[in-house]
C-alpha cells in the first residue's frame, strides 16, 4: 500500500492541477515500527545451577539498561531508510514515465499524480484531477488509436472492450500485461475477455509480469492452472479458460513441471546443481530426498516445492528456480519438437481449405458411424521476415550478421535461453533467424557449420535475395482422420495425438487427427474400408486370407484335431477374460492355451465383437503369409 502526502504552500494555495511540491512514500509507518520495536535491550550471559550457559536482560536500579551498539545500528538504520527516495506505484510509474498524451487510464482513480513540465524546461509533479467521464474518453481515445497504451483495473474492467475491433480505427495487435494477477480465476478471465473478444482482427499476446525475485511466479502459475482448469469445466477444453494465451512454462504444475522437478531432485542428491549442495537444500527448504536406502520413493510434490521457495533467499531462489526452469523448458521444447506435446484441441489456419478426396476407413457395426480419411489441400500465405526487422536484432549486443559459406544464404544469429541436460550439464545456445524459419542449435555445434559473420553489405544482398525468391503463397495436403476417431485410435500413429479443426472454403467444418503420408498409404493399401465382419469371417473360413488386428492380434484358419478352426493368436494374459466374455472358447494344446472364434452359426457375431475392439491393421494371404 502506497501512502500519499501531499505538501502545498499555504500563504498560496495551489490548484489540484498546478505544479507541486510531492512526497509519496510509507516510510513513516517503517520508520515509527523502527523506532519503538527495535530490540535494543542489553543482554548478558549465564550458567543456570545446571550448568546452561543463557542469557537474561540487564537491569540497573530497577531500570533496563540499553545496548550502545544496538541504538547504534537502530539510528544507522533509521537515517538510511529516512535518505531514500520514494517508489511510485507501477500505475503512477506508467503514466509519469510515458506521460498522459500515450497513456490512456481506465481506473476507479477521481485523482492521479502526473508529471507536468514547467516554462523553464523543468518537471516536476502535479495532482490532476479525473471526472466521472473521464474513462469513457480515455477509452475512446485508444480505440481510435490516439494513445498508444491503455491501463485498466477491475474498476476499469467491466461492460467496456478494448480488443481490436473491426469497426475501430485501433486494430493494432495488443500486448496485454497483466500486473497484480491477484487470486481469482473468475476476475482474471472478466480482465482478459476485455481484449479478446469477437469480431477482431488479431487475437491479443497475453505476458504475465513479475519481478526478477524467482519465487513470485508461483503466484502466476497458480492463476494460469486455475484458469486452464476452470476452462476445462466450463466448456470442455482445456485452453479455454486462458484463451490460449498462456505460455506452457507458466504453468509450473503441469506434469512436465512434475518430471522436470523430480529431474531437479536427482541432479541435487548427484551434486549436479551449481551454487545448491543437497546439504544447502535440505537445511534451507527443511525438505528431505534421502533415506536409508538411498533417494525417496515418495520425493517432496511440486506445491510443497514451490512454497518452500517463498522463504528462501533471493540468491538461492535465483539459483534453484534457475536450475528448475532450464529444466522445465527442455522437457517442453522436446515434446513440442515431437509432436507430443498437449495442447488439446487446436485450430489450424491457412488462406484456404479444399477437401480433394474422402473415403470411409470404418464403419461401425452397430450405429453405422463412420470413420473417413480427408485428403485436404492448404493454402498458406508466406510471411518471410524483412531485412528491416532481420537489422532490427543488432539492438542485442550478441546479435551477429551471418552468411552460409556453401549455400550463400543470410541469418541473424541472436542469443536463446540456455537448457540443462539429463546430467547436468548447461547447454548454451544460440537462434537462427531466417526469412522463412528459426531455430535453436547449440554454441558448440556453431564451429561444425559454415556459417560465417559477414558484413552488412553482403548480408543485405543476400537477405533480399533469399526473400524475393518465396513465393506470395505455398500450397501443401495434408491428411485428416475425422468422424468416429474412439474405435481407431489406437490404429492412429502414435508419434502425435494432436487434435485439430479447420473450416474450409465450403463452410464444413471438420475436427480430427492429422496422420502421414505415410500412414495413408499403408492403410489404403491395407483395405480395410470394405471389410465387413460377415466378410472377414468368411475370408477366414475359406482358409485363404489372414487379419492382422491391432495390439498384435493375428486371425487365420488351423487344422486342429482333423478340424478346421479359426485361431486368434497374440493374446496377452490381461485380454483373455474379455475374449471369453464375447464368445471365443479356449483349450490347452501341448501344454499351451490356445483361442478360437467358433465356426457355426454365431461365429460371424462374435468376430464382429473382435473386430470392433481390436480393428483389422492389415489383410494378407495366406501363402504369403
Amino acid at each position: 500500500m502506497i501512502w500519499s502526502k501531499i505538501m502545498t504552500n499555504r500563504r498560496n494555495p495551489t490548484p489540484p492541477a498546478a505544479m507541486l511540491d510531492i512526497n509519496v512514500d510509507c516510510k513513516e509507518y517503517v520508520l515509527d515500527y523502527l523506532a519503538h520495536s527495535f530490540p535494543v535491550q542489553l543482554y548478558e550471559p549465564f550458567t543456570d545451577s545446571e550448568g546452561n550457559l543463557s542469557s537474561r536482560p540487564v537491569f540497573r536500579d530497577g531500570q533496563p539498561v540499553e545496548s550502545r551498539d544496538a541504538i547504534a545500528r537502530r539510528d544507522r538504520l533509521i537515517e538510511r531508510l529516512a535518505s531514500l527516495p520514494p517508489v511510485p506505484g507501477a500505475l503512477d510509474q506508467i503514466v509519469q514515465r510515458f506521460g498522459t498524451d500515450v497513456v490512456a487510464e481506465v481506473t476507479g482513480r477521481s485523482r492521479r499524480i502526473v508529471r507536468r513540465t514547467s516554462p523553464g524546461g523543468i518537471d516536476r509533479l502535479a495532482v490532476e484531477n479525473r471526472a466521472a467521464s473521464a474513462n469513457l474518453a480515455e477509452t475512446q481515445t485508444f480505440m481510435d488509436d490516439q494513445k498508444r497504451i491503455l491501463i485498466f483495473s477491475d474498476a476499469g474492467g467491466t461492460g467496456r472492450s478494448y480488443h481490436a475491433d473491426l469497426s475501430a480505427r485501433n486494430q493494432r495487435l495488443r500486448v496485454h500485461y497483466l500486473l497484480e494477477a491477484g487470486w481469482k480465476a473468475d476476475a482474471a478471465i472478466q480482465g482478459l475477455g476485455r481484449t479478446n473478444r469477437t469480431n477482431q482482427a488479431q487475437p491479443p499476446l497475453f505476458r504475465p509480469i513479475s519481478t526478477d525475485v524467482k519465487a513470485e511466479k508461483r503466484f502466476l502459475s497458480t492463476i494460469a492452472r486455475r484458469l486452464d482448469t476452470l476452462g476445462a469445466i466450463t466448456r470442455g477444453q482445456r485452453q479455454t479458460g486462458g484463451q490460449g494465451l498462456f505460455r506452457p512454462e507458466d504453468n509450473l504444475e503441469s506434469y512436465y513441471a512434475r518430471d522436470a522437478l523430480r529431474q531437479l531432485y536427482l541432479l541435487l542428491v548427484r551434486g549436479k546443481v551449481e551454487g545448491c549442495s543437497l546439504q544447502m537444500f535440505e537445511d534451507a527448504t527443511g525438505l528431505s530426498l534421502m533415506d536409508s536406502t538411498g533417494i525417496k520413493d515418495e520425493l517432496p510434490p511440486i506445491t510443497t516445492f514451490l512454497n518452500r521457495l517463498l522463504a528462501l533467499t533471493i540468491e538461492l531462489q535465483g539459483v534453484l528456480f534457475t536450475a528448475f526452469e532450464r529444466l522445465l523448458n527442455a522437457k517442453i521444447e522436446g515434446a513440442i519438437a515431437s509432436g507430443s506435446y498437449d495442447v488439446g484441441l487446436e485450430t489450424l489456419q491457412a488462406e484456404s481449405f479444399i477437401v480433394t478426396d474422402r473415403r470411409t476407413i470404418h464403419v461401425h457395426p452397430g450405429t453405422g458411424a463412420e470413420a473417413r480419411l480427408l485428403t485436404i489441400t492448404q493454402r498458406q500465405r508466406n510471411r518471410p521476415v524483412t531485412l528491416a526487422e532481420a537489422l532490427d536484432h543488432l539492438d542485442d549486443p550478441g546479435a551477429r550478421l551471418l552468411i552460409n559459406e556453401r549455400s550463400g544464404r543470410a541469418a541473424v544469429q541472436i542469443p536463446t535461453t540456455s537448457i540443462m541436460l539429463d546430467d547436468g550439464e548447461i547447454e548454451r545456445r544460440v537462434r537462427l533467424i531466417r526469412p522463412m524459419e528459426a531455430h535453436n542449435i547449440p554454441i558448440k555445434m556453431m564451429d561444425e557449420t559454415h556459417w560465417v559473420q559477414a558484413e552488412r553489405i553482403a548480408f543485405k544482398a543476400a537477405w533480399d535475395a533469399e526473400a524475393a525468391e518465396v513465393p506470395e503463397y505455398a500450397d501443401s495436403t495434408i491428411h485428416v482422420v475425422s468422424g468416429l476417431l474412439l474405435p481407431i485410435w489406437k490404429r492412429l500413429p502414435n508419434e502425435s495425438t494432436r487434435v485439430y479443426r479447420l473450416q474450409t472454403d465450403d463452410g464444413e467444418r471438420i475436427v480430427g487427427r492429422r496422420v502421414s503420408p505415410a500412414w495413408v498409404a499403408g492403410a489404403l493399401a491395407a483395405g480395410t474400408s470394405t471389410l465387413t465382419p460377415d466378410d472377414a469371417f468368411m475370408a477366414l473360413r475359406d482358409g485363404k486370407t489372414v487379419l492382422d488386428l491391432t495390439e498384435g492380434l493375428q486371425l487365420r484358419r488351423v487344422r486342429v484335431m482333423g478340424a478346421n478352426r479359426i485361431e486368434l493368436s497374440g493374446f496377452t494374459d490381461a485380454m483373455r477374460d474379455r475374449l471369453r466374455a464375447y464368445g471365443l472358447f479356449h483349450e490347452i494344446i501341448s501344454w499351451k492355451l490356445r483361442m478360437f472364434v467358433p465356426t457355426d452359426a454365431t461365429g460371424a457375431a462374435i468376430l464382429a465383437k473382435v473386430l470392433e475392439r481390436y480393428p483389422v491393421e492389415r489383410i494378407g494371404e495366406r501363402e504369403a503369409a
